[in-house]
């Protein structure tokens, strides 16, 4: 199937070819024409899938249909909600890529930023706008966003959104909008929290499942190396000497992880940038545009921030921290061997991280390469590190020293 098959117009096939895509992918390929017909739906695809372009090429040629009409004043008639300030970027980057040959207009709000400038470009009128759920609503409380025209209301990575603690603020945002409108609700994967918010804001959806939730791409290359906690630092360094080339993303669960290896690296003369949610919008925009433009090879990232990374070309994921979700491992890897190409993961756990390796193979049906050849290898009989925490002289019931000796008191 090619992409004129799906009823494109003329503009948006255009900007596609320009982009050098020839064929859909399976997720375009059955989001499309629904959108299209104007049906509410929930789709449950990785990141890496195209499912930005799944929602967004329909969404620009329902709008340039019916553009004539309106174009002193631009409304607001599609709306994009997304739970990271990196994917709101990547999201808006792909909506003005494809309206390139259109007079359709999107803007995109986040927090962490400057709210004036953003009132300003939504002053001048937007057709499309992505929005971080936070900023919305401190805009809307403003008198700068008006929701009453929204025809197509979008949410991206909804578990993602879920899991940060975002419902009460998705679920306003719903009621700004009009009563009678399109509803697309895009997931990694489907828990019951996510079923739910489906159930109370679609009409009728038509469900799209692309590929097993648990899946991890064929392309990818999965390698799992047994290290004590306070080696992995020389494993990683030992690898990127050894074995790992090419654009490399590292992930660690905590920012100081990431701050400490950054700082490892740099003085190993490793041109590396760090991504995190402490980090300031500016220099989280810039790591990311270091990366894809080849100025660094290697980027540290949080989970949360790195939702956002959207890169073709990513040679090797390592998991410097195994995550204790399963379904976030499932995210990690899925940033290599995008695009059909092919890429490697390598994960480093430790004796207190055997519990999440179980719950991560159970999950993706897989059983991972186990690398032995290696020069930090885990004692197998190593036990997780137990912190005891030291208990407070004051403690009820603990008596002193000399008050077990004076068994007998003078009372």
């Amino acid at each position: 199937m090619s992409f004129k098959d799906l009823k494109l117009n003329r503009p948006l096939l255009r900007a596609i070819a320009e982009k050098g895509y020839d064929n859909p992918t399976l997720i375009q390929e059955r989001t499309i024409p629904l959108v299209l017909d104007k049906k509410d739906v929930i789709a449950s695809a990785q990141t890496g899938t195209g499912k930005t372009a799944a929602f967004a090429l329909p969404i620009l040629q329902l709008l340039y249909d019916k553009q004539e009409s309106a174009k002193n004043q631009k409304k607001i008639r599609a709306l994009i909600i997304s739970p990271t300030r990196e994917l709101a970027i990547q999201i808006q980057q792909n909506f003005e890529d494809y309206a390139t040959h259109t007079s359709l207009k999107s803007a995109v709000v986040f927090g962490g930023a400057s709210i004036d400038p953003q009132k300003d470009i939504l002053r001048k009128g937007v057709d499309i706008l992505i929005a971080t759920p936070g900023r919305l609503l401190d805009l809307h409380k403003q008198d700068t966003v008006n929701l009453d025209y929204v025809e197509t209301l979008v949410l991206d990575e909804a578990d993602l959104m879920l899991d940060m603690g975002f419902i009460d603020d998705v679920n306003k945002i719903e009621r700004l909008c009009p009563k009678e409108k399109q509803t697309l609700l895009f997931s990694a994967t489907i828990p019951y929290k996510v079923e739910q918010l489906a159930e109370t804001i679609l009409n009728n959806p038509y469900r799209i499942e692309v590929s097993q939730n648990s899946s991890t791409s064929k392309n990818v290359n999965q390698a799992l190396y047994y290290v004590p906690k306070q080696e992995k630092i020389e494993l990683c360094l030992h690898l990127l000497r050894n074995t790992i080339n090419g654009r490399i993303i590292i992930f660690r669960r905590t920012k100081y992880g990431v701050d400490k290896l950054e700082q490892t690296l740099l003085k190993n003369n490793y041109k590396v940038d760090s991504i995190h949610g402490d980090k300031s919008q500016t220099l989280r925009q810039e790591a990311l545009s270091n990366f894809k433009k080849n100025k660094v090879d290697i980027l540290i990232a949080t989970d949360v921030a790195a939702r956002g990374i959207d890169v073709d070309d990513v040679d090797a994921v390592v998991n410097f921290d195994m995550p204790n979700v399963p379904e976030t491992y499932v995210h990690r890897i899925g940033r290599t061997a995008r695009a059909g190409n092919t890429g490697t993961a390598y994960s480093f756990c430790s004796a207190d991280e055997k519990e999440y390796v179980k719950n991560i193979q159970q999950l993706i049906n897989l059983q991972l390469d186990v690398v032995e050849e290696h020069p930090y290898p885990l004692d197998p009989k190593a036990k997780p590190a137990v912190h005891k925490k030291q208990g407070s002289k004051h403690r009820k019931g603990r008596k002193s020293e000399a008050s077990k000796k004076k068994k007998k008191r003078w009372y």
